[in-house]
């Protein structure tokens, strides 16, 4: 009995420090899957030094500051350009070929971290001849990643993994042409930025903003629970014209959601989706 003693007060503790963030700063992780909160949380405690999650809170509450570091552990900051390049070479050759019988087009990228997976959009449909017709919304809730994403500015030591990612999904043009190198930084052209609207937005409170053509949301539905997960597949059936291509993680299924039925696999393997219904 004492022996697990501390483990129930510490979950006691971590859905008093959930609980206390949004009624303070508005960021709902009530619906997260508890076991990721629990082990980020763990991580955050030995990074800022605190000997328990209610020291933690207490401070978190009194200073926005280290609130914002805390963010970086609560939100998902793992990314790359065309990453999973399999899932760019199937919207290259099976969903762009539809997205040209449109006038003009929408791109929502869901839970866009620190905006790689954006500019991997702008430069896919760049060289299918589409970024000239298309507004990319890149949304997250964390505002350092969006500040990070807006600069468009990545390390340079990164860019052999991206050139790769890159080449393997299919890229047409040098992937050098996207960016200027200088002083250990990537700069990626501005010409890719003034197609992307990088924005706060949570899949946990918020709701749609605009009828989109294609939406990738992925490696975010993992760390959600089931109710969650079927809150942020509905918005994006409702986000998506009918037609319109869904793209999650590929660990994500949408087989056990609520929502399963509006969509039809364009490839399971890589986890593209058509919606079929409403």
């Amino acid at each position: 009995m004492n022996a697990q003693a501390p483990r129930q007060v510490q979950d006691v503790e971590l859905r008093a420090l959930i609980d206390a963030i949004y009624l303070q700063y508005h960021y709902d992780f009530r619906s997260y899957a508890f076991v990721s909160i629990k082990r980020r949380i763990g991580a955050a405690l030995a990074r800022f030094g605190f000997d328990t999650v209610s020291e933690l809170q207490g401070k978190v509450l009194r200073d926005a500051t280290l609130f914002g570091a805390l963010l970086d552990y609560l939100t998902v900051q793992v990314s790359d350009m065309f990453r999973d390049p399999e899932y760019f070479r199937v919207l290259r050759e099976r969903v762009a070929p539809v997205l040209h019988t449109y006038p003009s087009l929408k791109v929502w990228v869901a839970g866009c971290s620190s905006g790689e997976e954006a500019y991997s959009f702008a430069i896919l449909l760049r060289e299918c001849g589409l970024l000239s017709r298309t507004l990319i919304y890149a949304t997250d809730i964390n505002a350092r990643a969006l500040e990070q994403a807006r600069s468009g500015v990545y390390a340079i030591d990164r860019l052999a993994g991206f050139t790769e990612n890159h080449r393997r999904s299919g890229g047409t043009a040098a992937f050098s042409d996207y960016y200027t190198a200088a002083y250990g930084n990537a700069v990626f052209d501005r010409s890719l930025r003034d197609h992307i609207v990088f924005a706060d937005h949570s899949l946990a409170t918020d709701s749609v903003f605009a009828e989109m053509q294609l939406v990738s949301c992925r490696n975010v539905l993992i760390y959600f629970d089931r109710g969650l997960q079927d809150r942020a597949v509905r918005l994006f059936r409702d986000a998506l014209c009918l037609k319109g291509f869904l793209g999650i993680g590929a660990r994500e299924s949408l087989r056990f959601t609520s929502y399963a039925a509006a969509f039809e696999p364009v490839s399971q393997e890589h986890r593209v989706f058509q919606k079929v219904g409403a």
